[in-house]
């Protein structure tokens, strides 16, 4: 009945957005030059009418959505003896997801011998609540309609009303990613604390052995919790490996299709080169793992390094260069492209050669924008998980060789929090403060990015 409703909602407000728009409309058409001067236009009067009849209703519709099934539980619950009633709360959730499930037609029958009894108290009392909510709410949209259309009137300012909700949902928008982004750095400052009170953060912070789970008993190990081999990890593939190859060969791949292909080759090629970015990471996961790998590994053989693993950080780094080209070329594209064309044109009336054109005039010009491409890359890399995961393994290994194993800090992050948490231990809320620290991180690339775009827009503006 509520899906019905939301139906019946929307198209009453259509119609009132109809009704009002002609009302508008036709003392809009028929004003004499002694008449009134309407103040808004007819389809502003149209929208205050459609925001009277949808808004309230949507606010009953939640409002009903968080009242309608506790009721419903009451009544199910009520329908039972008082010596058959769960005394419980888990056992009364569970006899309710039976009977819920069972009415629903998910299932034939529950484990709980009184759930099959109680399916038509259910279907009755989902019925009553279920109708009278609708009914409400389309009462409430009816008199909501009813009274933006009263107001419909020459001097009536709709225009201003209709662009003040407009400004206030906007700023409600805007409060949700800000406390958001708040609830976030909240919960991991809280968390971070807690295992700070563990662990001390010298130990974890600057400690190169990593090996959370010798402290899954009572005693904590703080020596366990040294998390530079991950920060290293993290660096090492994707901030060094994999960006010796995403920026050469994203940025040499966007200066040629904006300055020496054939826009008949461009059409095509470009839509291909930003396929890379669509491609699941498991896949390049697979492709790293199976395809990539391997021939490192018997590469690093044949050349003296008995160590060589088949999974290395060298083998995900360059997997994962691959996938983020799209980021740096597709952002060093678009603000190549940018560049005006009098500044080109200017180098080359001066007897600058093409590629010289390019070197000392377009990219310093497009540079705010290829920071910025190169940058995101960095951040899509560095919370890269697959990858890692299936190409370059779990070993907290701190070392120098890319034939190597090694981890980053989101794959023991997802190490840590998968099976059975114990959120009063260091174990799992080691993975909190692994987030707060890579948090940071990235805000710090932020903030230098904004500094660096800042200061080249200024010479080149």
């Amino acid at each position: 009945m509520i899906q019905i409703a939301i139906f019946l909602v929307i198209g009453l407000a259509l119609v009132g957005f109809a009704v009002g728009r002609g009302r508008a409309t036709a003392f809009s058409v028929g004003r004499t030059a002694a008449a009134v001067r309407p103040h808004s236009r007819p389809n502003h009067h149209g929208a205050h009418v459609l925001l009277w009849t949808l808004v309230p209703a949507l606010l009953l519709l939640l409002l009903s959505s968080a009242l309608v099934p506790p009721l419903v539980n009451d009544a199910v619950l009520s329908s039972l003896p008082a010596a058959q009633r769960p005394q419980n709360p888990m056992d009364r959730a569970a006899l309710l997801d039976e009977v819920r499930s069972i009415a629903a037609g998910e299932s034939s029958g529950g484990f709980i011998a009184a759930s099959n009894s109680l399916v038509p108290a259910y279907k009755v009392a989902s019925a009553k609540f279920n109708g009278i909510a609708t009914g409400l709410i389309l009462l409430v949209a009816v008199i909501g309609g009813l009274f933006g259309f009263s107001r419909v009137r020459p001097d009536f300012r709709a225009r201003t009303k209709v662009e003040r909700l407009t400004m206030t949902v906007l700023l409600l928008a805007s409060l949700i990613a800000i406390l958001t982004t708040i609830g976030i750095v909240g919960s991991l400052l809280f968390e971070s604390m807690r295992f700070f009170s563990m662990v001390s953060p010298l130990s974890f912070l600057f400690g190169t052995h990593w090996s959370p789970q010798a402290s899954t008993g009572a005693a904590v190990d703080v020596t366990a919790f040294g998390a530079i081999p991950l920060f290293w990890g993290t660096v090492f593939i994707g901030a060094i490996i994999a960006m010796l190859v995403a920026i050469p060969f994203g940025l040499m791949s966007a200066i040629y299709l904006t300055q020496y292909a054939d826009p008949r080759v461009r059409t095509w090629l470009k839509p291909t080169l930003e396929l890379l970015a669509g491609v699941p990471t498991v896949v390049y996961g697979y492709f790293a793992a199976l395809t990539i790998a391997p021939p490192l590994r018997d590469f690093a053989v044949s050349i003296g390094i008995s160590s060589a693993s088949s999974e290395s950080a060298l083998a995900a780094g360059l997997v994962m260069g691959v996938m983020i080209i799209p980021f740096v070329s597709s952002m060093a594209d678009d603000s190549i492209a940018a560049v005006p064309q009098a500044m080109r044109d200017g180098s080359l009336a001066m007897g600058a050669t093409p590629s010289e054109t390019i070197k000392r005039v377009l990219v310093p010009a497009a540079l705010p924008g290829i920071v910025g491409g190169v940058l995101l890359a960095v951040s899509r890399a560095i919370g890269e998980t697959m990858i890692v995961v299936m190409a370059a393994g779990l070993a907290a290994n701190l070392t120098l060789n890319p034939f190597a194993s090694v981890t980053t800090v989101t794959t023991q992050i997802v190490q840590l929090m998968t099976g059975d948490t114990e959120f009063d231990s260091p174990k799992t809320l080691a993975a909190f403060a692994l987030g707060l620290v890579l948090f940071l991180v990235t805000l710090a690339l932020n903030i230098i990015a904004l500094r660096v775009v800042k200061k080249y827009r200024e010479a080149y503006d």
